[in-house]
């Protein structure tokens, strides 16, 4: 189940990483979250790759360190 707080959470972190202020983090995580909400409500079948691969792209709108850090310290445990 697609949970917004997640992407929201994983796309703030990863601004953090790439040392982004505290509020332009916000920002940018909350353009995102709701990209990807809007994205998933236009498709039939999602799963956490196919997220993740779309995430990766939106970020790379907002910021490109932001998104470097989110596609590269993917948490695979």
């Amino acid at each position: 189940m697609f949970d917004e707080r997640k992407v929201y959470a994983s796309c703030y972190a990863a601004c953090l990483s790439a040392h982004i202020e505290h509020i332009t983090a916000e920002k940018i995580a909350d353009k995102v979250s709701k990209e990807i909400k809007k994205w998933v409500k236009n498709r039939k079948v999602v799963t956490s790759n196919h997220i993740f691969i779309q995430m990766v792209k939106v970020m790379k709108k907002h910021d490109k360190n932001a998104a470097f850090m989110y596609e590269t310290h993917r948490d695979i445990s």
